[in-house]
């Protein structure tokens, strides 16, 4: 009987990952303006929990009564939640390639459908979003997302679907 004795497929160095990890938060903090004009800052690459956060500022209120996030924020922050952990799913998944292969995937990736559900007024001192991926096909990936205040109170969920070539 023959044995299968196939090796694990090869990974990028841990200099072309460490490599990849800043060109990945300099993509989604700085090139991707929006990201950076909500205030986006990731906390966490981790291909199982990638985690992103933001701090209230009275240019995101959306009633200037009670003072709670905009919910165009809330949706807009899950959206590139949702994004954002594609393309870390999608760095794990490319593991055999360079920064320059795995970033040029990175311009393929676009939502399809968004579905927020808000629960709670966006009140609070920062935000923290997270995300799982729970489909990365060749084409189509798709996420769920959460949005939590500073006191760990969940304020919306999303699910989306993304186009990822």
């Amino acid at each position: 009987m023959p044995s299968s004795t196939s090796s694990p497929p090869a990974r990028r160095s841990a200099a072309e990952q460490k490599r990849l990890e800043k060109s990945l938060v300099e993509i989604f903090e700085k090139r991707i303006r929006f990201n950076e004009t909500l205030g986006l800052k990731v906390v966490s690459l981790a291909p199982t929990a990638p985690t992103l956060r933001f701090e209230m500022r009275d240019d995101l209120i959306g009633h200037y009564g009670s003072g709670r996030l905009h919910g165009g924020v809330i949706s807009a922050t899950l959206d590139a939640m949702g994004g954002f952990a594609i393309m870390v799913a999608l760095a794990e998944k490319h593991a055999d390639e360079v920064l320059e292969q795995v970033t040029h995937r990175f311009g393929r990736v676009g939502t399809i459908d968004l579905r927020v559900d808000y629960l709670r007024q966006g009140l609070g001192r920062h935000f923290t979003a997270s995300a799982e991926v729970t489909r990365l096909g060749g084409r189509v990936a798709a996420t769920q997302m959460r949005l939590t205040n500073d006191e760990g109170t969940l304020i919306a969920t999303a699910a989306a679907a993304y186009m990822i070539s």
